[in-house]
């Protein structure tokens, strides 16, 4: 009997799609606050997301010429195994439990109560916790805000260990809520809202003392954090028709259709509110509905944003195990992540094991910190995937991307060198949160030296 396959059945809308559907998440609705405050200017606050959807797009690109010739699952975890060993690719899954998906997730349901706090107050950021414990690197705080968003995160936990099946139905209806709340925002936002394009001649004081250059830099990693996502389709690479053609044009068009609505809902939350106003906001998305629509109907656009936010919640939580627990069948991630429960038949460990990690990320961090520590170390993987482009590139029979061969090693090098840019000027500014992502690849490196890569040897010895 001939081993079973996957069907090449996902067409050209099927995979820009999901593109789409994986970059439009928490980022947009989210960060514009802080770029606000750390940039000063308007022009700077559009342009800088057009440089985010650049690199997006020379990354995309690359990544396509890597699917093609790598047409399996994995992602990035096949592109580094092949490319520089066995260590990196544990590496990735090890970065992917952490800032991958279990800090996603937190930060997207610390956002889900930022739209919340609208009308419920208590969930303010600024609100006092009931305890707080220093552990020296880090304060354990409980308050109102972190006991909701922790419940929030054990709901998701129960279903996707008892109820799998009945998640892929709640995903497509949240998905289409948030591409709703979209598009009723900026159309009643640009034809009814009460907004004035005068606030894009007014700049204000930056609140950062950093220079420009650097904060520019810095600032890049929020909007790293908000086009995570445009490398979805390769994921699914064995299973796109035609995928030398349809993947680089599925990448491009969501890529730059997702560019295009970010830059729209950008020129929205200054036509709705002029930069003094919106600095440092993290609900940013909430302000603008409010000054736009009056305080009640803003209100409501605020609970449908928050609604709209549990789509992203709803699918890491679900993807976040598969991944662990495929790359646990391969020894390549821990062996108790392949555990399946006896009578759901899903990966409950690690499931259990990603809630707990997104609690304790909760308790003891900021939705801004975790931005930072999410843009920041998965773009550091993505460039050395990318950077492998020039090792693949000199086998024989190595299938070259036309869109790659239009400006190679232009395409390429702009990723690696526009990533490297960021990664001095980020550690120079002496943010923790690149500390923490240089630290989780190292422990990654390290547990998988002392404790994994015996395990692997004496698994393939015996076979």
């Amino acid at each position: 009997m001939s081993k079973p396959v996957l069907v090449r059945q996902l067409s050209y809308l099927s995979a820009t799609a999901l593109v789409i559907s994986n970059m439009i998440g928490v980022g947009i609705f989210t960060t514009t606050g802080f770029l606000a405050g750390d940039l000063g200017e308007p022009w700077l606050v559009i342009g800088i997301w057009f440089v985010g959807a650049a690199l997006a797009l020379a990354g995309a690109l690359c990544y396509s010429e890597l699917a093609v010739n790598f047409p399996r699952s994995g992602g990035e975890y096949v592109y580094l195994t092949e490319a520089w060993g066995p260590t990196w690719g544990f590496i990735n899954g090890w970065v992917s439990f952490f800032a991958g998906f279990s800090a996603p997730i937190a930060a997207a349901v610390l956002a889900i109560c930022a739209y919340l706090a609208v009308f419920f107050p208590a969930l303010g950021a600024g609100t006092p916790a009931f305890a707080s414990l220093s552990l020296g690197i880090a304060t354990i705080e409980i308050g109102p805000l972190q006991l909701v968003a922790c419940a929030i995160v054990l709901a998701f936990t129960a279903i996707n260990i008892v109820g799998a099946s009945q998640v892929a139905a709640v995903q497509n209806a949240l998905t289409i809520t948030k591409l709703a709340v979209i598009g009723s925002l900026l159309l009643l936002g640009f034809t009814l809202g009460n907004g004035d394009w005068g606030h894009f001649s007014e700049g204000m004081t930056r609140t950062s003392s950093t220079p420009l250059a650097t904060q520019f830099a810095t600032s890049l990693v929020f909007v790293f954090y908000g086009y995570s996502g445009w490398n979805a389709a390769v994921y699914v690479a064995e299973e796109i028709r035609r995928p030398e053609r349809t993947l680089p044009l599925a990448l491009i068009t969501g890529t730059i259709t997702v560019a295009l609505i970010y830059a729209a809902l950008n020129v929205l939350y200054i036509y709705a509110t002029p930069l003094a106003g919106m600095a440092g906001v993290q609900a940013v998305g909430a302000g603008a509905a409010i000054a736009l629509f009056g305080e009640r109907a803003g209100g409501w656009f605020s609970i449908a944003m928050a609604l709209s936010l549990l789509a992203t919640v709803n699918a890491m939580s679900m993807i976040g195990p598969r991944v662990y627990y495929a790359m646990a069948q391969n020894n390549a991630f821990f062996p108790v992540a392949a555990r399946l429960h006896p009578r759901w038949q899903s990966p409950w460990v690690a499931v259990v094991a990603q809630g707990a990690c997104c609690c304790l990320l909760i308790l003891t961090g900021t939705f801004e910190s975790l931005a930072s520590y999410i843009g920041f170390t998965l773009f550091f993987l993505s460039a050395l995937a990318v950077l492998a482009i020039f090792k693949f590139r000199r086998r024989p029979g190595w299938k070259r991307s036309r869109w790659v061969d239009v400006a190679y090693p232009a395409i390429p090098l702009l990723y690696v060198a526009m990533n490297g840019w960021v990664f001095y000027f980020f550690a120079r500014s002496g943010q923790v949160e690149g500390w923490w992502a240089i630290a989780t690849v190292a422990a990654g490196a390290l547990v998988y030296r002392l404790w994994l890569r015996p395990t692997a040897s004496a698994t393939a010895d015996r076979q």
